[in-house]
């Protein structure tokens, strides 16, 4: 007797589906994303943790990213407009 699974052969998941089987799309989260649609529409994507660390991991400060932008050596002559401030009135 050969066993046929009720589970979604891509890694999209309706709402109602990922809710009944919760386990095991934070099972399969673990090896890739998985999406939950809503209404026929993607709404949400499960990931592991790691992967969840991973992305979202500061890499560096802005001060860093700025001083190493393509235009930090750049001789740029900025005009500063000097209005006054918005909650002031005239």
């Amino acid at each position: 007797m050969t066993e046929h699974s009720t589970a979604p052969a891509t890694d999209s998941w309706t709402l109602a589906h990922a809710k009944a089987r919760l386990s095991e799309v934070i099972e399969r989260a673990q090896a890739g994303p998985q999406i939950i649609t809503r209404h026929g529409k993607p709404n949400a994507v499960i990931v592991s943790a790691e992967e969840w660390a991973r992305k979202t991991a500061r890499k560096g400060t802005l001060a860093e990213f700025l001083l190493a932008s393509p235009l930090s050596s750049a001789d740029l002559e900025l005009d500063r407009v000097h209005d006054a401030p918005h909650d002031e009135t005239p």
